[in-house]
């Protein structure tokens, strides 16, 4: 003869295997609202996060253990303009240049949340116009460091070695990451404008965001440790 209580207890018990686990996912989604996209999009630039600490510790502890002087930045990063060499102005122009272009893509989130899809996607199509001009400054930058100061990553003719080896070690790898950045933002800004998230909505936008201001957010740090230390 079987118990009512037992019958109840069994049918309260969770169901085990694969089921279970699908049964904890889809309860975990609906206590944390978090849509996939924005999720991996957090994990991607936490990741991302733990990459450029390493590199900018490594340069942090390759300068500081050294014998040999480092290289003055603002007589390395120098322009020669109307007769006079000017500390820093290209960085300078090139830091303007990408922080202006942040304030360019939150206006474009703001226009994609407004359902505004053709100014959305022009301010994305400026922002990525800003990051192309940025890398096409860092290209002229590598090209007079190693044309005309004869640096390059095993050594260089003003100090120590590794300047070289780290300055365009991890200038290149956020180049590359801005570089990437224009054609994510490109690509985004078109199927904005030709209407492909009206049913989706336009999230995507916000993503592509979180990616920009952490590139700009990044070169702040890289501004910091290379051209003012």
């Amino acid at each position: 003869m079987s118990h009512p209580s037992s019958n109840t207890d069994s049918l309260a018990l969770p169901p085990g295997g694969v089921r279970g686990m699908v049964a904890d996912l889809a309860a975990d989604r609906e206590a944390f609202k978090v849509p996939w996209g924005k999720a991996m999009m957090w994990i991607f630039l936490l990741s991302d996060t733990f990459v450029f600490s390493c590199f900018l510790t490594g340069y942090m502890t390759v300068r500081s253990s050294t014998t040999v002087p480092w290289p003055n930045p603002s007589e390395v990063f120098a322009l020669h303009v109307g007769g006079a060499n000017v500390p820093l102005l290209l960085i300078a122009i090139m830091t303007f240049v990408l922080i202006t272009s942040s304030g360019t893509m939150a206006m474009a989130v703001n226009c994609a949340y407004s359902r505004d899809r053709r100014n959305a996607a022009r301010l994305m199509l400026v922002t990525a116009l800003f990051g192309a001009m940025f890398v096409g400054m860092q290209a002229f930058e590598w090209t007079k460091l190693i044309v005309d100061e004869g640096v390059r990553p095993w050594g260089n003719p003003m100090g120590a070695a590794q300047f070289g080896a780290t300055f365009f070690m991890i200038t290149g790898f956020h180049g590359l990451h801005v570089s990437l950045g224009v054609i994510y933002l490109l690509v985004v800004a078109l199927k904005v404008r030709r209407g492909d998230y009206e049913k989706k909505g336009y999230e995507i936008v916000e993503i592509a965001g979180l990616y920009w201001h952490f590139v700009d957010l990044v070169w702040v740090f890289i501004f910091a440790f290379f051209y003012l230390w």
